[in-house]
């Protein structure tokens, strides 16, 4: 078992992690307030952009795959290197989302 440093930028918080181990319950173990929400790889709440580093995370099914390459959903990552993360940064998938609101386009029947 490998043991890496994780540390997020602009915050100052630095925490070492397994490669065995989520970084999500790593940050909850140390009561880093990392943001989640389903802990099970779709909801996007606790991604972070990786700014250095790799990390695995194969269950990360809200991410496409160019996504996986830049931005880690902290519940399913597993470090493969000393990272820097910056937490609260959304893949672009997200991004338009936020930015054009939760609309589908379909109206309501009244």
């Amino acid at each position: 078992m490998t043991e890496y440093t994780i540390e997020f930028v602009g915050t100052g918080e630095t925490i070492t992690c397994t490669d065995k181990e989520t970084i999500l319950s790593r940050c909850l173990e140390e009561g880093i307030a990392q943001e989640y929400s389903c802990r099970v790889g779709m909801c996007l709440a606790c991604s972070a952009e990786i700014l250095e580093g790799e990390v695995t995370q194969p269950a990360a099914r809200g991410l496409t795959e160019e996504e996986a390459e830049t931005y880690a959903l902290t519940c399913m990552a597993r470090p493969q290197s000393d990272l820097k993360l910056d937490r609260g940064k959304y893949p672009p998938s997200i991004e338009g989302d936020l930015a054009g609101g939760a609309s589908d386009g379909a109206v309501a029947d009244d």
